[in-house]
């Protein structure tokens, strides 16, 4: 009679620490507080302080200065991605729920931090462009709904949103974010005023798709 081989148990890794996974996300959050106050050269032994964290636990999360600032940008577009999910799930009105989010969008401080991926670490890693490609899909559907109730003008495309949105919501890293943010929900309104059908102009060149910015 032939013995029946033994399967061997499959290992899984352990599951982190609940207070290791807080210290990863104090980290984060005071990494992205940070960066937007004084853009991505601050020393990382401050992040570390104010995370209330000891160095070694920095690095033991982020071996250098890419990988955090990666995570920071991809939980940011994370967030902005929730923020347009929520504004999806409401029934109401498909232009306010559009509006909300885009007042919700410029608080996360995308336009403070999104200039990073550029200048600090490769744009095309697969974490960012996943964080991305998803943001993108739900702001699209975002507009696409307006679109189809006849409240947002057809001329515009993703690309002209979050273009806009960033250069009105706040000044690059470092250049007196925290000081302007009393005057970005008004000029963001008076923008998203301008979004509303029927246009009362018409638009010189084509809508701008995100990949038009990404190619400029």
């Amino acid at each position: 009679m032939q013995t029946a081989t033994a399967i061997p148990a499959v290992r899984k890794a352990p599951r982190p620490r609940a207070d290791a996974l807080r210290n990863r996300e104090r980290i984060v959050a005071a990494a992205r507080e940070m960066f937007t106050e004084y853009g991505p050269d601050v020393p990382l032994d401050e992040i570390a302080r104010r995370a209330g964290v000891g160095n070694a636990t920095l690095y033991r999360n982020f071996p250098d200065r890419d990988a955090l600032v990666r995570e920071v940008v991809c939980s940011v577009m994370d967030r902005t991605s929730e923020a347009a999910e929520l504004a999806l799930a409401e029934t109401g009105d498909a232009f306010e729920a559009l509006e909300r989010f885009v007042h919700a969008s410029a608080d996360e401080r995308v336009s403070a931090l999104c200039p990073m991926v550029a200048s600090t670490f490769d744009e095309n890693h697969p974490d960012l462009e996943a964080a991305r490609e998803r943001c993108e899909q739900l702001i699209e559907q975002l507009m696409d709904r307006a679109k189809a109730a006849g409240q947002l003008r057809p001329d515009v495309g993703v690309g002209d949103v979050m273009i806009a949105a960033a250069q009105l919501s706040r000044p690059p890293a470092g250049t007196g974010c925290l000081v302007n943010d009393r005057f970005v929900h008004r000029y963001l309104q008076l923008f998203l005023d301008g979004l509303r059908a029927p246009a009362r102009s018409a638009l010189p060149g084509t809508a701008v798709t995100m990949e038009d910015l990404r190619q400029a």
